[in-house]
């Protein structure tokens, strides 16, 4: 009987981390056939429309987080964000094992994957792109005042740029909303509706937060607290009898 159960918790823990692996791969697949187009066909700040003019494809790159968030300028900066990234990626990972292996559900698992997928796909562009692509001097996102390394751009000569390697390389963002405020709405009206360029790994790690801000409650059920009354706190054999009280007061 033991073995038993232990069989079926270990096929529901494979059954489990099959079906987040598989988000999770399609996810960097996906993002990374994206961004590998992108940045193999268009040229920088080339834009073209996708669905109407509302939502449009914008090749830019970044040397930050998501919706290009920085943690400053400078190799030690982007050393920082990369080793921060890792980290990352190994405590949502530990963590997403830790809650399959306590019987969390499906869903839950998925938000965690998409975080994690979400994270990794950026990573893999900082790894790995800076030996796949030449880096491009005339870029703005790659030029870097008092760097001390200089590049060779056909336009304005020899320009300082930043250092390039492994954990150094940019983020490839390219999709955009078109859409502004109404005149009616107070503070906002004429401004962009969501001004940031991002990429399907942004939308992955926000997606996967949404839906654990929203579903909190389904994933993370409180305990009924045990309401503790007189009849429960004690034994009633052990309380002593009214008349032996009463004798002993005599």
């Amino acid at each position: 009987m033991h073995n038993s159960s232990s069989s079926l918790t270990g096929n529901l823990f494979k059954k489990k981390l099959l079906i987040v692996l598989a988000v999770i791969a399609i996810i960097l697949i996906l993002d990374q056939v994206i961004k590998l187009y992108i940045k193999s066909n268009f040229e920088l700040a080339e834009s073209k429309n996708l669905i109407g003019t509302w939502f449009k494809l914008q090749y830019i790159e970044n040397p930050g987080m998501a919706f290009g968030t920085t943690l400053g300028s400078g190799i030690w900066a982007k050393l920082a964000l990369s080793i921060f990234r890792i980290l990352a990626i190994s405590g949502i990972s530990y963590y997403m094992i830790k809650q399959i292996r306590q019987g969390a559900r499906i869903e839950f698992l998925i938000a965690i994957g998409l975080v994690l997928a979400g994270a990794a796909g950026n990573l893999i562009d900082s790894m790995f792109y800076d030996y796949i692509f030449p880096l491009d001097a005339c870029s703005d996102y790659n030029q870097q005042p008092g760097s001390g390394i200089f590049g060779n751009c056909k336009y304005w000569g020899e320009v300082e740029v930043r250092r390039s390697g492994f954990l150094l390389g940019n983020v490839v963002d390219m999709f955009k909303f078109e859409a502004t405020w109404p005149q009616w709405v107070p503070y906002l009206k004429g401004k962009e509706v969501f001004p940031a360029i991002w990429n399907l790994a942004d939308g992955s790690i926000t997606c996967g937060v949404i839906m654990i801000f929203l579903r909190q409650r389904k994933y993370f059920p409180k305990k009924e607290k045990e309401v503790v009354t007189e009849e429960s706190a004690y034994d009633h054999d052990q309380v002593p009898e009214k008349e032996n009280i009463d004798k002993e007061v005599e």
